[in-house]
């Protein structure tokens, strides 16, 4: 998989913006105060996404910065709404393993929002073929519960994971104890 249209993404679409318009405008009483936060969240959101893992930051007087590394992934969900899936956009929403129940960073107005979060399921699951190139897991049918983030989908969703996790444990523990073996094998016994 070419990374390298990933590692370009840096801010959201413009669209981003225009749905902060529309859904300011959709709550009237909280909108004066709404559309002024969302259009400096949107000018000051910033994405950095590399072979270490996700950043994101935005804001003005308040800046806050979210640095994730791959590794930290538990698991990824999309979300879009009817305005959203009119405008193309779509949250990604990706959660760790800290004690939070929802996720630790979101990621609104990417147009490329299916090729991201098939990147970050690359990364944090660690997909190898035989000759040691990262490989996209299976895709997940469009109509799937796990590609429109419902709930439905989650025990599922979970145990796939767990046991993708712990696939890769025994991978690791196999492959340690190969090399001790092996080290034994070529030092002369001490004695």
């Amino acid at each position: 998989m070419d990374a390298q249209p990933i590692f370009a993404i840096e801010r959201p679409n413009g669209k981003l913006l225009t749905y902060y318009f529309i859904q300011s405008f959709l709550l009237p009483p909280i909108s004066l105060l709404a559309l002024p936060y969302l259009f400096f969240r949107y000018h000051t959101m910033r994405y950095r996404i590399d072979d270490e893992g996700i950043s994101m930051s935005w804001g003005v007087l308040f800046r806050k910065q979210i640095n994730l590394t791959y590794a930290r992934i538990q698991d990824i969900h999309l979300t879009s709404g009817v305005i959203q899936r009119w405008l193309g956009l779509a949250d990604i929403h990706i959660q760790t393993a800290s004690g939070s129940a929802g996720a630790e960073m979101k990621i609104e107005g990417i147009l490329e929002f299916e090729e991201v979060r098939n990147f970050l399921y690359t990364r944090m699951r660690g997909y190898r073929r035989g000759d040691g190139k990262e490989s996209l897991p299976p895709p997940i049918p469009s109509g799937h519960p796990a590609a429109t983030g419902t709930a439905a989908g989650t025990g599922d969703t979970e145990l796939v994971s767990v046991m993708r996790e712990l696939g890769q444990e025994l991978r690791t523990a196999r492959e340690a104890l190969e090399t001790i073996a092996a080290r034994e094998r070529e030092e002369p016994p001490h004695g």
